[in-house]
């Protein structure tokens, strides 16, 4: 099998997993409980905090734990709303966010607040003066992802952290394809608030954290009992919080030559593919992405049935968010960039990592040559 959709879910290593097992099997008190092999748990768990604050720059207070982006995203969104509602009730967000954040904020108007959608660029870029000029008094929040997870395009992070701090407006992004794969100091950016999940970096599934940067008023999305200094109830997943922070580890270890690797291979199929194949084109923008993202628009040709072509030879892609894979309508994202009727339906996503190799790449590509061939004259 050759597995090149990374952008749904990553590989766990055997190191991830054998110190998850310990947390499972050997040490598997609730570190809620006051006893002393309990209070090792809680250790353990504080530990992996600080190794989550490290690769970010924050400080491990800053850091809570969640069962994933999509928690994380409804967190923000909802806490901030209701927070701070004396100040305001407007939200800027843009047109290609997760459905984690589109489908919370759809909640949110349904509750009285306004919510602006901001438009992209053939790139799948925000405009920076469109979203100065969205600004209002009423303005409280301004959540914008840092990387688009179906065509890998960066957003100006830094730029938008400098209007939200100029404005005095809070500013969150959802960096859960970016987080373990390209650098990121919320302190340099002037990121307030950060969603990461865990299985998007060689972690496990179902765990992921939400930075807030101390000082801002939060209210909790889950109530329970006093984990998470009281903001977020439930027992804690101490396994799962030794896996995101070993797999944080890892993926902070040679973080730049892995990027740079990967980055080779993404252009390297990029422009086999764009040479090889006619009438295809890259969706997102062509150096402005995510090292391992490549998204390319076939014309006139149906991107699923391209993927269930490529899955009969043991070849993993998809054609966008896994999180909407049963929804056979075009990707919001792409239609919001405006891509040609033509192409919409025929996006394929390939997402690499460092565990893959040119001569794979080769093979996808020649697989790929003769399915678009044979769907083209209808020889299936």
């Amino acid at each position: 099998m050759i597995y090149l959709d990374n952008a749904a879910t990553t590989r766990m290593s055997d190191k991830v997993a054998n110190a998850m097992r310990k947390y499972m099997v050997e040490d598997y008190y609730n570190p809620s409980a006051i006893y002393e092999n309990a209070y090792k748990c809680m250790k353990v768990v504080e530990n992996s905090k600080e190794i989550i604050a490290g690769a970010i720059n924050c400080s491990s207070d800053e850091i809570y734990i969640t069962s994933g982006g999509t928690e994380s995203d409804n967190w923000v969104l909802k806490g901030v709303a209701n927070a701070y509602k004396d100040k305001g009730n407007h939200i800027i967000v843009s047109k290609i966010e997760h459905h984690a954040i589109l489908n919370t904020c759809k909640y949110l108007e349904e509750m009285g607040y306004d919510v602006t959608y901001l438009n992209v660029d053939e790139n799948g870029c925000v405009n920076l003066n469109e979203l100065k000029s969205a600004i209002k008094k009423e303005t409280i929040l301004i959540s914008i992802m840092y990387a688009n997870n179906e065509v890998g395009t960066l957003q100006p992070i830094e730029q938008i952290g400098q209007i939200a701090k100029r404005y005095n407006i809070l500013f969150h992004t959802d960096a859960v394809q970016a987080f373990g794969h390209i650098p990121i100091d919320v302190n340099r950016l002037n990121i307030d608030m950060l969603s990461a999940s865990s299985h998007k970096f060689g972690g496990p599934k179902g765990v992921g954290f939400l930075y807030v940067k101390n000082g801002l008023k939060m209210k909790p999305l889950i109530h329970g009992g006093s984990q998470e200094n009281g903001m977020r109830g439930g027992t804690t997943n101490v396994s799962g919080i030794v896996g995101m922070a070993e797999a944080i580890k890892d993926s902070m270890i040679n973080m730049r030559a892995r990027m740079a690797y990967e980055i080779r291979l993404r252009d390297y199929m990029i422009n086999r593919i764009l040479r090889e194949i006619p009438f295809c084109k890259l969706n997102g923008d062509r150096f402005k992405r995510l090292p391992n993202n490549i998204n390319i628009g076939f014309k006139n040709v149906e991107g699923h049935s391209i993927i269930a072509l490529l899955s009969d030879e043991e070849i993993c892609a998809s054609t966008g968010s896994a999180c909407s894979s049963g929804d056979n309508d075009a990707s919001h994202v792409l239609k919001a960039m405006r891509i040609q009727k033509d192409f919409l339906q025929g996006a394929v996503r390939f997402t690499i990592s460092h565990e893959n190799t040119k001569g794979e790449i080769d093979i996808v590509v020649n697989k790929l040559k003769e399915i678009i061939y044979k769907l083209r004259e209808n020889v299936i």
